[in-house]
């Protein structure tokens, strides 16, 4: 991959708006000073002319010493193995950086993405991570061994970065884990090495991962309602001073669309998805997020935000707010951490609430029955199924 020369400018972190009724927090606006103000009118359109068409921008990943696209490609889903356009459209348009893992699409996701590599003839010329479960119990073999798996699935000698996925257990940041992913680096079985987290300890597993080393990067939960998180945007920090690169998922912080539109968004240059990525990019803290984009029209939709220099305007902030609040009943926010220890047993509130409100929100476009589960940016109610020993892992 192509290395950035340029570094990104350190945001201060900005403003700060108290939001209405209690227990709601605060949310912070993040603001960008090499975007201009907002013009245009109803949502950012595809390219038509040479000079709009320009690549999605890149960023610095942490201190890895590599650009890439602010947009990521998510795979939780199963590919046409003879010419997926999905896969080839973004390419064209800079989204090289493909995100899958082991689990996604039943193990699908690995064996249709090994194909598009062929076609696209350089390895070099794309950016790829995936990720490994683990096992409940086991050390840390289990990642090397599942490492192995995804190699030989996708038919390629090396991912770019390989995340131990779904971490929940700050002992995966143990010294043995470490040496594990320096080994890993050495093999050149994967350049660079982390981890992807999204339950309520995110804040804990970053703050020690800053502390101990030997991370590159971190794929964690972060949307519009996390903004005014004080714990989250300490260890952002952290992980910045740091040097990890930081990777953003479930941007979209889904409810159900019908709640949504009672709440209403309107804005004279995005959509709401469009809007939801714009405010994290808005962060310069966060080097890309990643989205699944399981047709052509997600994808031109997003990649057109990624492309237009466009800023969300402060109306379009108060709205994002506004929503926030007003569907803060109907959003999971993962702190399984308080609820789970009052209800006794093991019982997995959190990952039945996602795993609800996945197959609420994503359309199931590329399969049917279970499978249409399985190959969606859905999997949560895939993974509730399967969680079996702490393997539960969770897409974009």
């Amino acid at each position: 991959m192509k290395k950035e020369t340029k570094a990104t400018s350190r945001r201060g972190f900005l403003r700060t708006a108290a939001l209405t009724g209690a227990g709601l927090g605060t949310f912070a606006l993040p603001s960008r000073a090499d975007e201009p103000a907002a013009s245009g009118s109803g949502a950012a359109k595809p390219a038509d002319t040479p000079a709009e068409a320009q690549r999605v921008p890149r960023r610095p990943l942490g201190k890895t010493g590599e650009s890439i696209p602010v947009l990521l490609m998510g795979c939780a889903q199963k590919f046409d193995e003879k010419y997926d356009k999905i896969l080839h459209r973004a390419f064209k348009d800079g989204v090289d950086y493909l995100d899958t893992a082991l689990v996604y699409a039943d193990g699908m996701s690995h064996k249709t993405i090994a194909p598009f590599i062929k076609q696209v003839g350089e390895r070099k010329k794309l950016w790829i991570t995936s990720k490994g479960p683990g096992k409940a119990g086991s050390g840390p073999e289990a990642y090397v061994k599942e490492l192995d798996t995804c190699l030989e699935q996708m038919q390629t000698s090396y991912v770019d970065l390989y995340f131990m996925h779904a971490v929940d257990d700050l002992n995966r940041l143990d010294p043995e884990y470490l040496k594990m992913g320096d080994a890993l680096r050495k093999s050149g079985e994967t350049r660079f090495f982390g981890f992807s987290c999204h339950d309520g300890n995110v804040a804990e597993l970053m703050k020690k991962a800053a502390q101990v080393g030997g991370i590159d990067a971190i794929m964690f939960r972060y949307s519009f309602r996390q903004y005014g998180d004080l714990a989250l945007n300490q260890a952002i920090d952290a992980c910045k001073k740091a040097g990890i690169g930081l990777i953003a998922m479930k941007t979209q912080s889904s409810v159900p669309s019908d709640i949504e539109a009672v709440v209403g968004f309107k804005s004279k240059d995005f959509t709401l998805g469009q809007a939801k990525l714009k405010s994290v990019w808005a962060d310069e803290r966060i080097d890309a997020a990643v989205s699944h984009m399981d047709s052509v029209e997600k994808l031109r939709e997003n990649v057109a935000a990624a492309k237009s220099p466009v800023k969300l305007s402060m109306e379009d902030f108060q709205q994002l707010r506004r929503i926030a609040v007003q569907t803060a009943a109907y959003h999971c926010t993962g702190c399984s951490q308080h609820c789970e220890t009052k209800a006794g047993g093991d019982v997995r509130i959190a990952d039945t609430l996602r795993g609800l409100i996945g197959n609420d929100t994503y359309r199931f476009t590329r399969g049917d029955g279970l499978d249409s589960i399985v190959d969606s940016g859905g999997l949560a109610g895939q993974h509730q199924l399967r969680r079996l020993g702490r393997t539960f892992v969770d897409p974009v």
